[in-house]
């Protein structure tokens, strides 16, 4: 992080270097379609800049995502893992697990695998997360070479564009995957 920026400034500026990037846009086309110089978006890339909104809402035009997808952090591209919380009984329990920012082609899915199974997921294009909650019974997923136990009630999320395994042992397991693919275009 360049000296006297923040990291906001910081993850500003990594958005906007992988959505053009995922869009195989140059910083010059990026910078001629949104109207801000070449120099100013230098330095919002390199998160030292202190843009104002309307700034980056020319960018985020520009990239065609909402504003929003330019004020989140980066995702860890480690597996997080996510442990199920008892529900209290009686009552409606709601719990957030998991925010899907914009721009994203979004697939749901449903996994049911008998016991002593295994499933081997195909890499998906660049920047696709799966995200997985067991519904019923347990197994090990996630990227191929670092499997994860997850248990009902568990969610877990991680790069979909890597190699990965979803494995039951002794009992079957019900899983919803929820895929987020990058918008290309």
């Amino acid at each position: 992080m360049p000296p006297g920026s923040s990291g906001l400034a910081a993850a500003v500026g990594a958005q906007i270097r992988a959505r053009r990037g995922q869009r195989g846009m140059s910083a010059a086309e990026l910078a001629r379609r949104s109207g801000v110089s070449k120099a100013t978006l230098s330095s919002l890339e390199s998160g030292g800049a202190n843009p104002t909104i309307d700034t980056l809402d020319a960018v985020a035009v520009a990239l065609g995502i909402p504003l929003s997808d330019l004020l989140v952090r980066g995702e860890d591209t480690g597996p997080q893992l996510i442990r199920g919380t008892p529900a209290t009984e009686g009552e409606i329990d709601r719990e957030l697990l998991r925010r899907v920012t914009g721009g994203h082609q979004v697939e749901i899915w449903r996994l049911r695998m008998p016991p002593g199974t295994e499933f081997a997921g195909v890499p998906h294009a660049p920047g696709t997360v799966e995200h997985l909650v067991v519904a019923s019974g347990s197994l090990r997923a996630g990227p191929t070479d670092d499997l994860t136990v997850l248990d009902r009630g568990d969610l877990l999320a991680f790069a979909g564009d890597a190699p990965h395994t979803y494995r039951t042992d002794h009992e079957p397991a019900d899983v919803t995957v929820l895929i987020a693919s990058p918008m290309i275009g």
